[in-house]
């Protein structure tokens, strides 16, 4: 199985675990981690101003790639657009998924453009989506 694993922290891979269903898990799963370049205000987003966002984004991908190793789940990572959506249509563009696993705040600790509708993701990607809630600063 290929997961697609987008998420704004880093995570673990006892995270990965809970979020998927009971009868799956990552440590046969061949795991492509993606962090999109969120922004922290929707200023920074329209402005472009890009630089501090994709520099966390590349941290959240290095740190969640390296935890999923060490507890020996196979992972490769990269950083994203900062659309969400347009993150994952591109991870899939190179790495087809069987199923895509969402990690975000809670509503109070957003970043901007970060909430994404599962049911849309599910429709537009045509794939099962798992969504579950990481702490903000989990790192």
């Amino acid at each position: 199985m290929k997961l697609l694993v987008v998420t704004s922290e880093p995570i673990t891979a006892q995270q990965l675990r809970d979020s998927l269903p009971e009868d799956l898990g990552p440590d046969d799963a061949e795991v492509m981690v993606v962090a999109p370049a969120l922004q922290t205000t929707p200023l920074k987003f329209w402005l472009s101003d890009a630089d501090e966002a994709i520099a966390r984004a590349r941290d959240v991908s290095r740190q969640t790639v390296q935890r999923l190793d060490q507890a020996g789940v196979p992972a490769s990572g990269d950083t994203g657009e900062s659309d969400p959506l347009e993150a994952i249509q591109d991870a899939l563009n190179t790495f087809p998924a069987d199923r895509i696993v969402l990690f975000t705040h809670p509503d109070s600790g957003q970043r901007y453009r970060e909430h994404l509708d599962v049911d849309e993701v599910k429709g537009r990607f045509g794939l099962p989506v798992d969504e579950a809630t990481v702490p903000p600063g989990s790192s």
